[in-house]
């Protein structure tokens, strides 16, 4: 069996303080912060926000997260679900116009025994998918291989986003606006 070798990942992984710059659940800390850029927040609407994922499946992984920090998909009342729901669209839209995927794979993982990292808070993730982009490594190697890097992949989305008709744009380093009619 070939390996590939990382040692610089040893300090990622065995750190004490998993979140050292954060106190208290991540998906409630990171779109209060002004820096939209560098905490990943690309979009915002009225009830949820769009994060893309630090260690990404494949460019373009984003969730869409509820802003009310919530464990269950039951306890979303109609309103911040229809919010999840109009943004999950939109952010389909902004990958499409962003990085012209060929499909999705869209899930949740809801739960302890599902697997998710951060269970008391639900989120939807959507990745972008291309014919071909599974090869040996993720099926044998139990690797993964990224062919960009976020701030790029960050770039791209935003600007998928910015053609979007629900959104208002204020800068490069800010999460769009996403705005829907009652």
């Amino acid at each position: 069996m070939d390996q590939i070798v990382a040692p610089w990942r040893i300090e990622w992984v065995e750190r004490e303080d998993k979140n050292a710059d954060l106190e208290g659940c991540p998906f409630c800390v990171l779109p209060e912060r002004d820096e939209d850029r560098s905490n990943l927040v690309v979009a915002r609407s009225e009830h949820s926000f769009v994060l893309l994922n630090n260690y990404p499946y494949n460019p373009g992984h984003t969730m869409v997260i509820p802003r009310r920090h919530v464990g269950t998909y039951e306890a979303l009342p109609e309103a911040e679900l229809l919010d999840h729901a109009r943004l999950k669209q939109v952010t389909l839209r902004a990958l499409k116009n962003g990085l012209n995927p060929d499909g999705f794979n869209i899930g949740m993982n809801l739960g302890e025994g599902a697997g998710g990292s951060i269970g008391d808070h639900i989120h939807t993730h959507i990745v972008p998918r291309w014919k071909g982009d599974t090869n040996f490594m993720p099926v044998i190697g139990e690797t993964n291989v990224i062919v960009e890097a976020v701030a790029d992949t960050y770039d791209r989305l935003h600007e998928g986003f910015t053609a979007q008709p629900e959104t208002t744009v204020t800068d490069d380093e800010t999460a769009v606006d996403v705005s829907f009619e009652s």
